[in-house]
């Protein structure tokens, strides 16, 4: 009588194409079909995973239907061969909690190479050891590898990855580049020395034609409000190196699962690389920063304190600076305070920051203001501009460019973890007596130096890139809110606080240019411009009865 064969499955993954000598598909299932011939075992199944790695068992396709195949008793098999334990899997847990599973229908793991089955007494024990061994220089790599980065941040150098804007790379060093580090100079005067935040700075650089040097053909060329905040932020450009002000965080509750944070602990060190601003100037435009992040905590205002609608919104004709709010206080004949009087006035009629300005008049706050207010309500009357408005609000964004940006960086990112595993397949799969064993491992430990330079800058590339998309939609609907307010805004501008008209007219009006004198028709304001596209440039709003605008040109975003 025969004797019946016992039945087994054979499992065979690599990372990558192209394996190690010796560790490809066809070299796996030649040595496991030997292996079966010589112990006259049955194939009843053969289950492949090409180019997924061993962290973990959730996108390997074929293992999981072996597994199913398993539980379901299908054929009846007794063992599991693999090639080597590293090809079962690489995470400690999930080698264990699945061998736990074959085992509960029957099926132990047979480790060809490693000369290992958990059939055995001491068989599961070593599979519990090379398991955890396995994880545990897997970790040491990765931990030697983020410490030589940080060793390389405390000496101030670059760490590798692009060089910020302002700034080429030459031979691994850091080196200013003028073209570029010109605009980065303009940044921070600007944002310190004007009323300008991360947005206001973009428009201002947009509005002056200052682009940005393009590095990839599909980037923006004009610089966005979370890239200016990026700039303003980082140390560099004071001649400091910092690392790990960024780091990846597992998802609570997750296994495999990881997260980009902003963390408060970070290593900054004197750059080897010249500083492009003074460490006052970035300390300035930081403390400015953090000052306005609570800009909108609640404080309690004395009652002497008065919220002026156009503070640095009108525009000084002789220099063009914003002009700002003085008070004055007129006594009646005996001497007692008969009522304050508030003007705008240009802020450099006295010698502030090195400059002054000859512009002497000032203007009543009061009769400006209500100039303003007017002038919208005259131009929200009017049928054009309820047509244009509806029209306005009815447009979609465009994030087509944008959303192709993204997917192309999230498949450059799948590539580079998929990347990252492979090189950890690879370095499991070596061969300690193998004479070459020193030589390969530097050689692959180089090679994941190098991923996560590449995944570091992907990862930054891809979070600007959303924080644009992000700002583009927060922009659309901020404009339609605007728009829809403006339809009724004769209505409710009569209950609104003074700290709720200032707040609307910042969001409203770009600028307010003045003539130097007053007309002798009575006007003061020369054109209002709009921070949102109103209507078509050609239409032009008058106020013919009030004589208080020539005219208010609709601009579209520059």
């Amino acid at each position: 009588m025969t004797k019946e064969k016992t039945k087994v499955y054979i499992y065979t993954r690599v990372s990558t194409a192209m394996q190690i000598d010796g560790y490809s598909l066809d070299a796996q299932k030649t040595r496991m079909k030997g292996f079966c011939a010589y112990n006259e075992y049955e194939i009843a199944g053969e289950y492949e995973d090409a180019g997924k790695s061993g962290k973990s068992t959730v996108d390997r396709l074929a293992f999981n239907k072996m597994i199913e195949d398993i539980k379901a008793g299908k054929d009846d098999v007794r063992f599991v061969l693999v090639f080597k334990l590293s090809r079962f899997g690489r995470n400690a847990a999930d080698v264990l909690s699945t061998l736990q599973v074959m085992q509960d229908f029957g099926v132990d793991l047979i480790c060809v190479e490693d000369g290992i089955d958990s059939s055995k007494d001491a068989g599961k024990l070593v599979i519990s050891v090379l398991s955890a061994v396995a994880e545990i220089e897997r970790e040491n790599i990765r931990a030697q590898t983020m410490e030589g980065r940080m060793q390389k941040a405390r000496e101030g150098k670059w760490n590798g990855g692009m060089a910020p804007y302002g700034y080429k790379l030459v031979d691994g060093e850091l080196h200013v580049d003028e073209e570029e580090a010109e605009v980065i100079r303009k940044i921070f005067e600007v944002y310190v020395n004007t009323t300008h935040g991360p947005s206001g700075v973009a428009k201002y650089l947009s509005n002056h034609g200052i682009k940005k040097v393009k590095r990839r053909e599909w980037e923006n060329e004009y610089f966005s409000e979370h890239t200016i905040r990026l700039i303003l932020q980082n140390p560099v450009y004071m001649g400091k190196i910092a690392f790990g002000r960024r780091k990846t965080q597992k998802v609570r509750g997750t296994r495999n699962e990881y997260q980009i944070v902003n963390s408060d602990e970070y290593i900054t060190a004197d750059g080897a690389h010249e500083a492009i601003v003074s460490e006052d100037l970035w300390e300035a435009a930081n403390a400015k920063m953090k000052k306005r992040s609570h800009k909108y905590s609640r404080v309690n205002k004395s009652k002497e304190e008065r919220t002026h609608l156009l503070t640095g919104i009108v525009k000084c004709p002789i220099c063009g600076t914003g002009l700002y709010a003085n008070k004055a206080t007129k006594k009646k004949a005996d001497g007692t305070f008969y009522k304050d009087f508030y003007y705008y006035s240009c802020k450099h009629r006295k010698k502030d920051r090195g400059h002054v300005c000859t512009y002497r008049k000032q203007i009543n706050e009061e009769l400006l203001d209500a100039a303003v207010i007017e002038s919208i309500i005259r131009m929200t009357q009017s049928r054009k501009f309820a047509q244009e408005i509806k029209r306005k609000i009815k447009a979609e964004v465009d994030t087509t460019e944008l959303d192709k940006e993204i997917k192309e960086l999230k498949a450059q990112l799948r590539k580079c973890y998929n990347r990252k595993e492979a090189i950890n397949d690879d370095i499991d799969s070596l061969d300690v007596e193998d004479k070459h064993y020193s030589r390969r491992k530097n050689g692959l430990e180089c090679s994941l130096y190098k991923i996560y330079d590449k995944i570091d800058r992907t990862e930054e590339l891809l979070l600007s890139a959303q924080a644009k998309r992000q700002a583009i939609i927060a922009n659309k609907v901020s404009a339609d809110n605007v728009y829809k307010a403006l339809v009724y805004f004769d209505k409710y501008v009569v209950d609104m606080t003074d700290a709720e008209c200032r707040e609307f007219i910042t969001q409203l009006i770009e600028k307010v240019e003045v003539y130097e004198e007053r007309q002798p028709d009575g006007k003061w304001i020369k054109d209002i411009k709009f921070k949102i596209p109103m209507i078509n440039n050609e239409t032009l709003f008058g106020l013919d009865n009030l004589n208080q605008l020539e005219s208010i040109c609709a601009l579209t975003k520059k």
